[in-house]
């Protein structure tokens, strides 16, 4: 079903890692990032701003409420063990070599994203950095069903979207997840499109075997769509370690398009910008959009 021309798209934006901001008050962390997503979609559809209207869901206070941390014992060690664990399972879903994968559980960061960052032709220190800080996030949001944490993170997401009442809910890396979960948490919450960028959602061990609900099925387990979802489209560049396994259809059903493309060169790969600014996120809105 296609919306008047003069009507804008309602979105509600779930953000990945790396967003918080301790010098920022939520209030002015969520109009910085609407400007900056709407402007990025605006540009990939080649419509002004005003056919947007963006809400975003702001979580990473959430996961970031404990004491600030001046800095840590050895900078080139995950301390958190889930986080080693997460690490792990990462390495093995991506080829690392054996002492790579069955060492990374004590391996110092450093050879990690060495290793990372030669497969996918990165920089090693922006690669390095981004590894702690993703599998710092995901294990904090990932270490219990019932985490407190996880509880306010999801809850966040969730209020969002039922005070917005959008048509589209896009959602990038870590906020694929938080997006699945707050759906299936609240089957009540009616989304036309849930558009999933760079998800790890499929990631075996690390995430998938996580999720709340747990995906089920005896031989080989499946998540599936939230039921108040109608329609689930995803998207991964075949260059982002993050969306591993690619083809989220394989792992999930109910995923009406499930689609492997370039969005951008280089360390960009990851970038949200380049994932809302390239055309397989546009031909996807633009129904949506009666375009």
């Amino acid at each position: 079903m296609s919306i008047s021309a003069s009507q804008p798209l309602s979105i509600v934006a779930v953000h990945g890692v790396g967003y918080h901001d301790r010098r920022a008050t939520a209030e002015q962390v969520c109009a910085a990032q609407r400007t900056h997503w709407t402007r990025h979609l605006a540009k990939g559809l080649g419509l002004p701003t005003s056919r947007l209207d963006l809400d975003f869901a702001y979580y990473a206070a959430a996961l970031n409420a404990g004491p600030t941390i001046q800095g840590q014992a050895d900078p080139d060690v995950l301390e958190d063990p889930l986080a080693r664990k997460l690490l792990a399972s990462w390495l093995e879903e991506l080829g690392a070599p054996q002492p790579v994968s069955q060492g990374a559980l004590t391996l110092p960061l450093r050879y990690a994203a060495s290793w990372v960052a030669e497969k996918f032709s990165l920089d090693g220190r922006l690669t390095q950095l981004f590894i702690q800080l993703f599998f710092r996030e995901v294990a904090t949001y990932l270490r219990a069903d019932d985490d407190p944490v996880r509880v306010a993170a999801r809850n966040e997401v969730s209020a969002r979207i039922a005070q917005h009442c959008p048509r589209v809910v896009i959602a990038h890396s870590l906020g694929t997840v938080l997006a699945y979960e707050a759906f299936h948490a609240h089957p009540d919450l009616g989304v036309d499109l849930l558009l999933t960028l760079g998800s790890p959602l499929a990631l075996p061990h690390a995430v998938f075997d996580r999720l709340t609900p747990r995906p089920t099925g005896s031989s080989a387990p499946l998540g599936a769509r939230p039921t108040g979802v109608a329609r689930w489209v995803n998207i991964a560049d075949p260059g982002d370690p993050v969306a591993i396994p690619p083809r989220l259809a394989r792992a999930f059903t109910g995923i009406a398009l499930d689609l492997t493309t370039p969005i951008h060169a280089a360390f960009g790969f990851h970038h949200v910008k380049n994932y809302l600014a390239c055309a397989a996120t546009a031909a996807t809105l633009g129904p949506y959009l009666g375009a």
